[in-house]
């Protein structure tokens, strides 16, 4: 954000120098790109903002995803467990 501002800005002062001695209309023009290049900076800055938010609500969903796969996985192992001690079991009599 603050590097667009500067760019901006140099290149106001280079087409300054450039023009010799600047007009208020030359000016004008260039203090515009400036604010038109900050505009365009503060929105970038603010949707890589909510980019960011919502990276990291998917982030949590993710994670509470694999909480629940995890704990699916451990009640599966269990009742494969307990299926195979009752047929040994049965198996035995």
């Amino acid at each position: 954000m603050k590097r667009t501002l500067i760019k901006a800005s140099i290149l106001g002062f280079a087409l300054v120098l450039l023009s010799g001695c600047a007009t208020d209309q030359q000016i004008a023009e260039i203090k515009s790109m400036a604010e038109s290049a900050q505009s365009t900076a503060n929105n970038a800055a603010s949707q890589a903002s909510r980019a960011l938010a919502t990276a990291n609500e998917a982030l949590d969903t993710a994670r509470g995803a694999q909480s629940t796969a995890n704990s699916a996985m451990d009640c599966c192992n269990a009742n494969s467990s307990k299926i195979d001690r009752m047929f040994e079991k049965a198996m035995r009599k």
